[in-house]
């Protein structure tokens, strides 16, 4: 588990909402506090839906204009939270490109809880697994590829401490 502190505020909003940059990223859940405190499960109800949609969560991309319409506006937020977790496709990729001795099905999720308090931002990472494993590797391949992935999209971050 790693903490970044985002140095650019404005930057990361608008990646994170006016952009494709996070949308594989499956949503977990999310709260914004504005007037109201509004809480979105990423939980798909299947039952919804004709043709059931594969995967138990929403992407990024389904829910991004949703949550930008809560934050919009002429005020700041008093705070939000949003927990993404890296598809099982890309779950896969990693795995395979770092020859881990790890299974998709092993792995819960790699997950990015990305926290505003009103003043700051910042962007944690996590590793769940479905079994006990004294492995650590995927959580330090993940915990690699995030500050990765933030300073090829261009997003200026502090390791918190």
């Amino acid at each position: 588990m790693i903490a970044l502190k985002l140095k650019n505020t404005k930057n990361f909003m608008t990646q994170l909402l006016l952009s494709d940059t996070f949308d594989n990223f499956l949503f977990i859940e999310g709260e914004v506090v504005t007037f109201n405190t509004f809480t979105i499960d990423g939980f798909i109800q299947k039952d919804f839906y004709e043709d059931s949609p594969e995967g138990d969560y929403a992407s990024w991309k389904q829910l991004r204009e949703l949550c930008f319409s809560m934050i919009k506006g002429k005020r700041t937020p008093l705070s939000f939270r949003f927990v993404f977790s890296l598809s099982p496709e890309n779950t896969a990729r990693l795995i395979e490109q770092k020859s881990l001795d790890f299974q998709v099905s092993d792995v819960q999720g790699l997950y990015l809880n990305i926290r505003f308090d009103g003043a700051g931002l910042q962007c944690i990472t996590g590793t769940s697994l479905k079994t006990f494993s004294m492995d650590k590797s995927l959580e330090r391949e993940w915990d690699a590829m995030v500050p990765r992935f933030f300073d090829q999209k261009g997003l200026a971050f502090d390791l918190a401490e």
